[in-house]
């Protein structure tokens, strides 16, 4: 459970793509950063400090590359009904960054979350969320320097961790990554796999064979940091930025010119912050839920999980 924060997934299996809603109750401080070339996003530049608005009222992160943004409009009109916003003082305007992945592979191309996928899955919040081949994770894969001859099952994954002066973070993790994933040990459980000769090593492989890079499959991995501790927004963009280490721990390589890695941090308490406590911990809790979204991935349309090549 979340502290403050409702999550809710919208998932079509039969086409593989999907949208997560992260609704916030209350007071919800975001920043963000992004690394890597191939980003797809929706009011990310309110996010910045020193722009008008500070409140977020919940994140959208969606399957169907640029169309997928569309399911942001969902929960613009989700939230919009229980009025609630930013106080125009015409009309309250909700306010919902929004973050996209390419998962037109192992599906439907022509497929996407839309507006009411995306307004379903905030009808379908709560504060248990199911993980693995769900929501915005429906149709992720990894492992893609040779293509979709070579990728793996990837999903949706969730990582939290309690700290000493009583506050927590949280990270939701959807991985639609070029590279491979390693555990907390270093070793490649999901990446670019072959039938006969198992597991590659990507980070090699482009260093070595340069003839079997694929460019052409998008990818990105997305990280929501979720603290109870109270940041403002110069903080919280920070926490962001450190979270980002998780990623380069976990997925090698990472924040390539074919990924579009990004990641939020969104402050929903007023707990004390210890700064340099909280930023370790969100690359801890990044790097541990894009592990868990390979864990909890299963196969899907003829692409293996970890679980089917039997590498966890």
């Amino acid at each position: 459970m979340i502290p403050k924060t409702l999550v809710g997934h919208y998932t079509n299996l039969k086409d593989a793509t999907g949208c997560t809603a992260i609704i916030f109750e209350g007071r919800a401080i975001c920043g963000y950063h992004l690394m890597g070339g191939a980003p797809g996003t929706r009011e990310t530049d309110l996010l910045k400090p020193g722009q008008l608005v500070n409140n977020i009222n919940a994140i959208m992160l969606s399957g169907g590359s640029a169309f997928g943004l569309a399911a942001a409009d969902g929960a613009l009109r989700f939230l919009s009904e229980r009025d609630i916003g930013y106080n125009t003082h015409i009309t309250r305007v909700p306010i919902v960054p929004a973050a996209i992945i390419f998962d037109f592979i192992i599906g439907s191309r022509t497929a996407y979350p839309d507006s009411d996928a995306g307004y379903n899955a905030c009808m379908a919040a709560g504060n248990k969320f199911e993980r693995g081949c769900i929501g915005a994770g429906t149709g992720a894969t990894v492992g893609k320097i040779r293509g979709p001859f070579t990728m793996m099952k990837s999903g949706l994954g969730y990582n939290s961790i309690e700290l000493g002066f009583g506050a927590s973070v949280h990270a939701i993790a959807v991985v639609n990554a070029y590279g491979d994933i390693m555990d907390e040990y270093g070793k490649i459980i999901a990446g670019a796999y072959n039938k006969r000769r198992g597991l590659q090593n990507t980070a090699e492989m482009i260093l070595k064979k340069t003839s079997a890079i694929s460019p052409f499959l998008q990818n990105t991995t997305l990280i929501t940091v979720i603290t109870d501790a109270k940041l403002d927004k110069s903080q919280a963009n920070f926490v962001a930025q450190s979270a980002h280490d998780g990623i380069a721990r976990a997925i090698s390589p990472s924040h390539t010119i074919l990924d579009g890695d990004l990641c939020f941090a969104v402050s929903v308490g007023s707990k004390p912050a210890k700064m340099i406590t909280i930023s370790h911990a969100a690359a801890l809790v990044a790097q541990r839920a894009i592990i868990d979204a390979i864990k909890s991935a299963e196969g899907l349309h003829g692409t293996p999980s970890a679980r089917d090549i039997g590498t966890l």
